[in-house]
């Protein structure tokens, strides 16, 4: 699989008529966690297609809303002219908090006119592709802090997931306050597949100051885990150096460009659609990785309506064995759903289209 499939998909014919938005919003029972997504419905030739805004700033996601129905995308296109047409377009009526979100609402409004594009066309995205859709497998991930003092809340969420879905591998954000003893718990569990260090965030709710201790301590305890985006300075070189051929990236990664940037030729990175925003780069990014012989696992960004399908159809056609952070959104919420499906996820490709489980 070393051929851009982009080639494929560049000269869709496409026709929209007009678009409507559709807000979709998700808070934990506690109160603490508010999530807000907007659906994106493209419409034309009697047909429909969706893409998900997955844009976080509570603002930017409201002001879209209010404003975003106003954006002239109608016309006769190509799925590449449609991408030429939204490069001249200002997608956010303010600047956006965080220069980030603008590949991701890119990212909607391009699923979206795929979806649309192989639905006129009478096509599937796997069909078109040639690529069999294959069982995805998938990590469960969370953010796990320690009290300090015996069990958290956290751990039991993670006993509680393990319990229900025996054999699962899970993708753990590390903190600060981890300590020896639930460092050696975890460890034992045997279920660890991933930490994510969390080294290039700055200013969010997941930050992490970075502790070359704790880097050395996950990497003796978890020989065999997978680390993403360590911050990579003089004093965790040296620590990182050793284990370069287990490290991955995430959020630094939006391009070719920037995999080959990395400190060390990586042989995994996460290939997270919004973050490439447009469809030309993302499937550049896996013809790329297919070339150089660099595996690929997906991730997700709390998608709470078909952004989430779509990233589970992608990985199953191009990286479905590796670890994917694309559980099912059920996986993030407590009490556990009893009936959550267990990785691997069977294929569920749609019929027509570009989406997953319909």
């Amino acid at each position: 699989m070393t051929e851009n499939y982009y080639d494929l998909i560049a000269g869709l014919p496409l026709e929209i008529e007009g678009h409507q938005l559709e807000g979709l919003r998700f808070e934990r029972a506690s109160g603490d966690f508010e999530r807000l997504s907007t659906v994106i419905r493209l419409t034309g030739a009697g047909k429909e297609g969706v893409g998900e805004d997955v844009t976080y700033g509570t603002e930017e996601q409201i002001a879209f809303r209010e404003t975003g129905e106003a954006l002239d995308l109608s016309g006769q296109f190509t799925i590449e002219s449609f991408s030429a047409l939204l490069d001249g377009l200002e997608l956010f009526p303010a600047v956006p908090s965080s220069e980030a979100y603008r590949s991701y609402r890119r990212w909607a409004l391009e699923s979206a006119a795929l979806d649309l594009a192989l639905r006129q066309a009478g096509e599937s995205l796997h069909g078109l592709l040639g690529i069999e859709p294959h069982p995805v497998t998938f990590v469960i991930s969370m953010r796990l802090e320690s009290s300090g003092e015996g069990d958290s809340p956290e751990f039991d969420s993670f006993l509680a997931r393990l319990s229900a879905h025996p054999g699962s591998k899970f993708k753990l954000d590390p903190t600060n306050d981890w300590t020896d003893e639930l460092i050696e718990r975890l460890a034992s569990s045997g279920a660890v597949d991933s930490l994510d260090l969390k080294g290039h965030y700055s200013g969010t709710v997941v930050d992490v100051e970075t502790d070359p201790d704790l880097y050395r301590r996950l990497i003796e305890a978890f020989p065999d885990a997978w680390l993403e985006d360590p911050d990579v300075n003089e004093a965790t070189r040296p620590i990182l150096d050793p284990v370069s051929e287990r490290i991955t990236w995430d959020a630094p990664i939006h391009s070719v460009a920037d995999i080959e940037a990395a400190p060390w030729k990586p042989r995994m990175v996460n290939i997270k659609p919004s973050r490439f925003g447009t469809l030309k780069e993302l499937f550049s990014a896996y013809a790329f990785c297919a070339r150089e012989g660099i595996a690929a696992y997906g991730g997700g960004q709390w998608e709470l309506g078909p952004g989430r399908g779509q990233i589970q159809y992608l990985a199953s056609l191009f990286h479905p064995d590796t670890p994917n952070d694309t559980a099912p959104s059920g996986y993030n919420t407590d009490p556990l759903d009893p009936n959550l499906p267990s990785s691997p996820l069977k294929p569920d490709p749609a019929s027509l289209g570009f989406r997953w489980g319909e």
